[in-house]
C-alpha cells in the first residue's frame, strides 16, 4: 500500500495543479485518482482503503502530465459529446460542446429520424459530429474526411466502438475529395481562430492540440472560403450544410457562400451565432 492516503494524495495534487495555473484542479485531481484506482469518482468519495504504490505512482504520472497543461481529456483518453464517449489523445482536436449546436441545428432541419440521409463530416478529427448524428438518423449513412493521421485512428476507432462500421467510412482525404451532389447534410467545425490569436489561447489549447484544427488563417474565414467553392457541388438540391463558427463571425462568413442560401443562424447556449446555416436550391 501506499504511505499516502487518498486524501493527502488529492490535497497535494490539487495544490500542485493550483500553482501551475489549471482552473478546476481539484476535480481533475479527483478525476483522475479514481481512474488510477479503477474505480468511480462516487466510489473514491467513500473508499476506505489506501491506494496502492502501484496507483499512486500512476496517479503522480498523470498528475505530471496535467500539471504542465496537458488537456484532462488526452490524459484520460476519453471525452464526452451528445452523452456518448469519444477517445481522444494527443493530435485531435477534442470535441467541445459548444460544438454540439451543429447537432441541435441537425435534429431541428431534419425532424424525420428516419430519413435515409447521406451525411458528410469534413475534417471529421474524432468522428464526434459524424458519430452523433448517425446515431440520431438510425437509417443514415454517414463518410468523413480528414487529412491528419493521428486524428483518422481515433475517428475509425470511435466508429467502431459505436458500432457504425456498417454504416459510415472515414476516409482519408482532403474534403475537396468529397464526391458531388452526394449529400443530403453536411457538417463541419473547421478551422476558425485568426493566427495571431492561437498563441493567446489556453496551454491546454495553443501547446498541445493540433493547429492545424485550429488556425483559419490570418483572418480565421481560409476555411470558410475552401468551403464556398467546393459545397455547391458536394450538396445534392436541397440539401443542407451546417458549418460551426467563431464568435463574431457570421456577418464575414455568410457573404462568402453567394451560391448557397443563406438561413438564419443557430446560436449557441451563450447566445453566440454558432451555426451558420446553409441550402442548395433544389
Amino acid at each position: 500500500m501506499s504511505a499516502f492516503t487518498i486524501r493527502d494524495l488529492l490535497h497535494d495534487a490539487a495544490d500542485r495543479l493550483g500553482e501551475a495555473g489549471v482552473e478546476g484542479g481539484r476535480l481533475d485531481a479527483r478525476i483522475l485518482l479514481a481512474r488510477a484506482m479503477k474505480i468511480s469518482r462516487e466510489q473514491l468519495i467513500v473508499a476506505d482503503r489506501r491506494p496502492s504504490a502501484e496507483e499512486a505512482a500512476e496517479f503522480q504520472a498523470m498528475i505530471d502530465r496535467r500539471a504542465v497543461r496537458e488537456p484532462l481529456a488526452y490524459i484520460t483518453g476519453h471525452k464526452e459529446f451528445w452523452s456518448l464517449d469519444f477517445q481522444v489523445g494527443p493530435g485531435v482536436l477534442i470535441p467541445r460542446p459548444d460544438t454540439e449546436t451543429l447537432i441541435e441545428a441537425a435534429l431541428a432541419l431534419f425532424p424525420d429520424r428516419m430519413a435515409p440521409l447521406t451525411i458528410a463530416d469534413l475534417g471529421t478529427g474524432s468522428g464526434a459530429l459524424l458519430i452523433a448524428a448517425l446515431k440520431e438518423f438510425p437509417e443514415a449513412r454517414g463518410f468523413g474526411f480528414e487529412r491528419s493521421p493521428d486524428a483518422l485512428r481515433y475517428a475509425r476507432s470511435n466508429l467502431e466502438t459505436h458500432g457504425l462500421g456498417s454504416r459510415a467510412e472515414i476516409l482519408a482525404a482532403d474534403w475537396s475529395a468529397a464526391p458531388e451532389a452526394g449529400f443530403d447534410l453536411i457538417l463541419s467545425n473547421p478551422p476558425y481562430i485568426p493566427a495571431s490569436e492561437i498563441d493567446a489561447l489556453d496551454p491546454e489549447v495553443r501547446l498541445h492540440e493540433p493547429r492545424a484544427a485550429l488556425d483559419g488563417g490570418a483572418d480565421g474565414l481560409d476555411s470558410y472560403r475552401s468551403l464556398a467553392r467546393i459545397l455547391p457541388r458536394l450538396l445534392r438540391p436541397g440539401g443542407t450544410a451546417l458549418l460551426e463558427l467563431g464568435q463574431g463571425q457570421f456577418a464575414a462568413a455568410e457573404p462568402l457562400f453567394q451560391d448557397l442560401q443563406t438561413h438564419p443562424p443557430v446560436p449557441d447556449l451563450a447566445g453566440i451565432l454558432r451555426v451558420l446555416v446553409l441550402k442548395r436550391p433544389k
